[in-house]
């Protein structure tokens, strides 16, 4: 199959604070005169406050001092990570009849995570007691929700589709879980979603745990802004091809910095916030689009993921 390198530019994150970095053309604000910044969990860092709350996105974790630096580019800060199996719940939201093969891709990509060369990165990361993240990622159960809280969803709204699901049974209370909404294309995230954003994660007590949640919608709703490709993607369906690489993304960032007080860097961007929209080298599928990787038989363009070693990079794969 040909390869070659391919850089998407696209929006991943905006701010109103705009200045455009280097990393595939994402856009986001920077840190000004020394600053450190904590991460939102939606792409971008807010400034450093200590205990940092009411920021932007509601989401910071206690970033504030006793930050250690390293060699490899992102700094650990303390907080916690995801040990042992994590456990991916998906929440289908909203009425997808309009596409049922999305459920084929996506399932396949929580089955196919665990034991990749490309979840092998975050083994890179550890916490203070020096327990590294494992490469180790089950997909236990799912289900669907069908439009509870309508089809403008603010972030409150999708902490409470995940508090449902819970509290009714329909998926279990599990502290190595990680809860992702996934909105039919219908559905829109008031918040910023196709302008700001196309999925982000944070945290909330629920029933008493500590519950890590994600918000991804169907890149369908905004391929130009949410799908590296639009013409035509590895498994012939933009949407849920695009939702793949967002869910790795926000996966990455859960099992490393769950709770947004763990690893990021200076400008608050956590490990998979350093590489979106990096695909590194790719290879040209039968139907004409470009896949970086194959996971449980189908094709994926997956970005890159922050190495925590060997000086910090990019990379698709570890070692």
């Amino acid at each position: 199959m040909r390869t070659t390198s391919f850089a998407v530019i696209s929006a991943f994150a905006i701010s109103l604070l705009i200045t455009a970095t280097a990393a595939g053309g994402v856009i986001r604000p920077q840190g000004k005169g020394g600053q450190d910044y904590v991460p939102t969990g939606k792409g971008w860092g807010v400034p450093d406050l200590g205990s940092n709350p009411g920021q932007k996105g509601g989401k910071g974790g206690g970033g504030g001092g006793g930050h250690k630096t390293s060699s490899n580019g992102i700094n650990y800060h303390g907080g916690p990570v995801m040990l042992g199996t994590t456990n991916i719940y998906y929440i289908w939201y909203g009425d997808w009849s309009y596409n049922p093969a999305a459920a084929g891709i996506l399932n396949n990509l929580a089955l196919s995570l665990g034991g990749s060369p490309y979840f092998n990165i975050n083994t890179t990361y550890y916490d203070g007691s020096n327990n590294k993240v494992s490469n180790a990622v089950a997909a236990p159960s799912s289900t669907v929700d069908n439009y509870s809280r309508g089809t403008a969803l603010g972030d409150a709204d999708v902490q409470g589709i995940v508090s449902d699901a819970i509290s009714s049974g329909s998926l279990p209370k599990d502290s190595n879980g990680v809860y992702v909404v996934l909105t039919s294309k219908d559905v829109n995230e008031t918040s910023g979603f196709c302008t700001q954003y196309c999925g982000w994660h944070t945290h909330a007590s629920i029933l008493g745990m500590d519950t890590k949640f994600a918000f991804i919608g169907d890149a369908a709703r905004c391929p130009s802004a949410c799908s590296a490709q639009s013409a035509a993607s590895p498994n012939n369906n933009v949407g849920a091809d695009a939702m793949a690489s967002v869910i790795a993304h926000e996966t990455d960032e859960m099992v490393t910095d769950p709770d947004l007080n763990a690893w990021y860097d200076h400008r608050g961007y956590e490990n998979a916030d350093k590489c979106a929209w990096k695909f590194g080298t790719v290879y040209q599928t039968a139907n004409g689009s470009y896949a970086n990787m194959n996971l449980g038989g189908m094709d994926y363009l997956i970005q890159q993921n922050w190495e925590n070693a060997n000086g910090g990079n990019c990379v698709l794969s570890y070692p």
